[in-house]
């Protein structure tokens, strides 16, 4: 059994991978959410905690290995000992793009459907006047969704085919989403002007 890590050193080897501004801030974004479907789900303490950490890692291999995505990130998970619970968690989200890896439990299936959502977000909420995610509405993420020329880099597939892996509405999981950001606001950049 390898080790379990907590968000301090979650975040250092991050950093130690990761040194863009933009991916570290999106690796905080997805962490956020995590966090917030963890309390959803009556997790706390440690329990809470692996599913942050997992949002926090989930891209910590993408700035240097870009084309072995996920592949590297099982790499170098494992020269660092830690759980395999982490490294398929990790690995999951790229499933069906760079990894066969089956998102197979709830953590998993969450930071499947929440990573690209959250790219979704933060462009929604940098368009704003208030370019702030706590006067985000739902009904402004749903009409960015639909327009596939905003932000069209993020795949909207995936995230309702990991709705559907959760047997969730896409309203609530954007909602749920929404606040996970909100509560995170101003360590994202997105407090805005409010």
């Amino acid at each position: 059994m390898g080790k379990f890590i907590n968000r301090e050193e979650a975040w250092e080897l991050l950093c130690e991978y990761t040194k863009s501004a933009a991916l570290r801030t999106h690796a905080l974004a997805v962490e956020a959410a995590m966090l917030h479907f963890a309390a959803l789900e009556g997790l706390t303490g440690a329990e809470a905690e692996k599913w942050g950490v997992v949002g926090l890692l989930h891209d910590f291999d993408y700035e240097k290995f870009p084309d072995e995505h996920c592949v590297k990130s099982a790499e170098l998970l494992r020269e660092h000992g830690l759980d395999e619970e982490y490294i398929h968690a990790v690995c999951s989200h790229g499933f069906g793009i760079c990894t066969d890896v089956e998102p197979a439990n709830k953590m998993e299936k969450v930071l499947y459907t929440i990573d690209e959502l959250t790219g979704l977000i933060n462009a929604a909420c940098l368009l704003r006047p208030s370019r702030s995610v706590l006067d985000l509405e739902l009904k402004s993420v749903k009409k960015k969704f639909k327009d596939l020329n905003f932000a069209a880099g993020v795949n909207r597939e995936i995230i309702q085919k990991g709705c559907a892996m959760l047997g969730a509405d896409l309203d609530e999981i954007i909602t749920q989403t929404i606040a996970g950001m909100r509560a995170r606001a101003e360590a994202l950049g997105l407090k805005g002007n409010l």
